[in-house]
């Protein structure tokens, strides 16, 4: 079935690959990317030595391409094959490894480290403060924390590397959002709760107290106790949320098998996009590998920026 989807015209076709793009990033024609001139002042270059996709704006006498301002920008790599790797990355429910991208382009280590990390940017749907919270009224969020990193019994004869606690908020049915947090203490989880978490909702935690303090806020609040082997009261439950994390740690630990600090949170976010924009909620392949061409949009990263691990 994969190798039927990557036989499209804009996997396998420079040209294609750039009608494809830009179909999804100027579905209302060109737009100048220097001054934000439309279609009607704009004109695609064409002849022998012209570079593929290349439109001149005649209202600032610039030349752009659909790549400029986006997670393309600045890429040795032709645009059919970002495409591909972007399909890939979407549809594989626990990620692709680097090394895996650097055998299947025949490319750098460096390129395929910094082309998983640009995509996962553009998976990247937390990017600013003006977005809604999850749940609402009659829907459930539930709440719960983890850690990551390696087990001890994993390094023999050397003591085990501080593990980087994971915060997660889930929507019942819906969509995830997961946060690299420095500690689990209610002065870090409750902004974050406050932020993601419509107050209208019902929320569903464990016993851990920093949950205690701030589930009066909602519409209902009601834990398990975890401790005393208590996993399920009526809708009292963590198990999505838990579900998420089991889908997180095989894809970190099987996959990626190491993640630094500085870029977890890179990959929290490509795991949140494929789980909020999964099949049960009606998006297949395809239409998520949309979605990432659609978000490559205003995040463009250079290698200097993404080495760092410094917001984009």
């Amino acid at each position: 079935m994969a190798d039927s989807i990557l036989s499209a015209p804009h996997f396998q076709s420079e040209a294609a690959a750039f009608d494809y793009v830009e179909a999804r990033l100027w579905p209302n024609g060109p737009v100048c990317h220097h001054c934000g001139a439309t279609s009607e002042h704009v004109g695609q270059l064409r002849g022998k030595s012209t570079r593929l996709g290349l439109y001149k704006c005649y209202a600032c006498r610039k030349p752009f391409t659909v790549r400029m301002g986006t997670i393309f920008e600045s890429s040795h790599l032709p645009l059919h094959l970002w495409l591909q790797i972007i399909h890939l990355m979407c549809a594989s429910k626990k990620g692709i490894s680097t090394r895996q991208i650097q055998r299947m382009l025949r490319c750098s280590m460096k390129t395929a480290w910094f082309l998983g990390h640009r995509i996962r940017e553009a998976m990247n749907d937390k990017p600013g403060v003006w977005y809604s919270p999850l749940g609402g009224a009659s829907k459930t969020v539930e709440a719960d924390e983890t850690y990551i990193g390696p087990k001890a019994k994993n390094r023999a004869y050397l003591e085990p590397k501080p593990h980087q606690a994971v915060m997660a908020l889930v929507e019942r049915g819906g969509a995830v959002r997961s946060f690299h947090i420095p500690n689990v203490t209610a002065k870090t989880l409750h902004p974050i709760i406050a932020k993601h978490a419509h107050s209208a909702s019902h929320f569903r935690t464990d016993e851990w107290a920093a949950y205690m303090t701030i589930g009066w806020n909602f519409a209902s609040h009601e834990t398990v106790v975890h401790s005393a082997k208590e996993y399920v009261r009526g809708d009292a439950h963590t198990n999505t949320v838990e579900g998420y994390f089991s889908i997180l740690k095989r894809g970190i630990y099987g996959v990626y098998q190491h993640v630094s600090e500085a870029h977890l949170k890179r990959y929290l976010c490509e795991f949140d996009f494929r789980y909020s924009n999964r099949i049960k909620l009606g998006i297949d392949d395809v239409q998520r590998a949309d979605l990432v061409v659609v978000g490559a949009r205003g995040k463009r990263l250079t290698y200097e920026t993404t080495r760092s691990g410094r917001p984009a």
